[in-house]
């Protein structure tokens, strides 16, 4: 099962996949040397990335998140502030810390290899580490895969089931049959069976201290994004737009009838736009998709009556569940699936988890999950420049515009509908199967290469 620890990490920008992830196996790389004896021998690491890793590496910060890995940091503890000024100093004086207990020369030019060639057989986010000792002897060798969401594994270890630790799960669910079934049977909310599943490896107060945690980054991430100006690093020379939105909107003489709308819009600009500057977020379950629940989540806060600190707890609960059914069944990686994998995804967890704090019966968020995700189907992932910045940041406010009128449809309604959220999941996998490569993650295709006809 996909615990709400896992699907909702701390950790920073831009990209969950390209970031989080290689900076997640950098660090274990390092820990495997130290915990095989290695780590003492060890004078030189070289890195390759493969695949989507080598095609939008650079500009995603995947060169920056490995260095930050090898030296001992980790995604959700590094400081942001600090990030970039550690891996200047490497870059300076070719050298580093492995797993800041080893001192190793490191070149970044010249021990990261940026391979767009070589195949990826088993995931398209591929990157391989070689540690050798003074006589230049390999020690050894490993690749890994970034799987999405900041998810890592061993090459040898995708597709194969994860390794289950030792607590037996009172709702070991697999689909979204199973759990309406098991939920309605128990006389559960959908939210109440996540935490029964939760409390089986962990205490109601460690559960709800990562809760009230993962609220803390999200709100503050909004928080920062509508205070914050300036120009956003890469080269596009996109400037933040948060702010200005927000000093629009609340000097405004009158409300719109849309203004709600862009209340939404400018959570979800807001945290984009701390995304891709490297900033402080909550995989959510994407880094690129990182603004899509948080701006649904601040709109339950700030605009629904009588919204409460249980209801965001209920929220992302909920949230846990509907992302769990698609990291089971099909996939988060927009390398994998394309777009509807990240802010597809994402829009679904948020529906799910708003109409659930709402009110919303077990059936009618089912319902909500199913709409947001339906018309997300085949969104293609094709950054910019390899940057998550355009389409990425105004993408993820459509993202929660659409999971507000999902949940708000399907509390119209019975729950009663066509397509299940199992049919719609298994659509999403096989679109995302049938999806040319360079629309996946690449920069290849689509806006990536249109711009400048545009």
């Amino acid at each position: 099962m996909i615990s709400v620890f896992e699907l909702f990490k701390v950790g920073i920008g831009p990209s969950s996949s390209h970031t989080v992830g290689p900076m997640a196996a950098a660090a274990a790389f390092a820990d495997r040397l130290a915990e095989a004896g290695l780590i003492g021998r060890t004078v030189r690491v070289e890195v390759a990335l493969f695949g989507s890793l080598a095609w939008t590496g650079k500009g995603h910060g995947t060169d920056k998140a490995v260095i930050l890995g090898l030296a001992g940091e980790r995604p959700q503890t590094v400081d942001p502030d600090r990030a970039d000024s550690i891996v200047a100093t490497v870059a300076t004086e070719r050298s580093l810390r492995l797993g800041d207990r080893q001192p190793i020369r490191f070149d970044p030019k010249l021990d990261i290899l940026f391979d767009g060639i070589a195949d990826t057989p088993k995931h398209p986010n591929t990157l391989a580490f070689r540690a050798f000792d003074a006589a230049g002897t390999l020690l050894v060798e490993e690749r890994w895969c970034s799987i999405g969401g900041g998810f890592v594994v061993p090459e040898a270890d995708v597709g194969q089931p994860v390794r289950a630790d030792d607590a037996v799960l009172p709702f070991p669910f697999r689909n979204a049959r199973d759990l309406l079934a098991m939920a309605d049977g128990a006389g559960l909310s959908i939210a109440d069976l996540v935490v029964a599943n939760e409390h089986a490896r962990r205490s109601c107060a460690e559960v709800t201290a990562h809760l009230d945690r993962i609220v803390e980054v999200m709100m503050g991430c909004v928080d920062r994004g509508i205070s914050t100006v300036g120009e956003l690093p890469g080269g596009l020379a996109v400037r933040r737009r948060a702010k200005a939105i927000r000093d629009r909107l609340t000097s405004r003489n009158a409300p719109t009838p849309h203004e709600v709308m862009d209340w939404v819009s400018l959570y979800a600009i807001a945290v984009n736009e701390e995304n891709a500057a490297g900033g402080r977020v909550v995989t959510a379950p994407t880094n690129g998709a990182a603004g899509v629940v948080p701006a649904t989540l601040r709109y339950y806060r700030d605009h629904c009556p009588g919204a409460a600190r249980a209801g965001m707890h209920l929220f992302l609960l909920t949230a846990t569940a509907i992302g769990a059914l698609f990291k089971m069944n099909a996939s988060i990686s927009g390398a994998e699936v394309g777009c509807q994998g990240e802010v597809g995804v994402a829009c679904s967890m948020a529906a799910g988890g708003l109409a659930a704090a709402l009110g919303a019966s077990n059936a009618q968020i089912e319902n909500a999950a199913e709409i947001g995700m339906e018309h997300h189907l085949g969104m293609t992932c094709d950054p910019i420049g390899g940057l998550v910045q355009v389409p990425c940041i105004e993408r993820n406010a459509f993202g929660a515009i659409s999971a507000v009128n999902a949940a708000s449809l399907a509390l119209h309604g019975d729950g009663t509908h066509i397509v299940s959220l199992d049919k719609v999941i298994v659509t999403m996998r096989e679109t995302g199967r049938d999806m040319a490569s360079k629309y996946k993650e690449t920069s290849l295709g689509g806006l990536a290469v249109n711009l400048p006809e545009c």
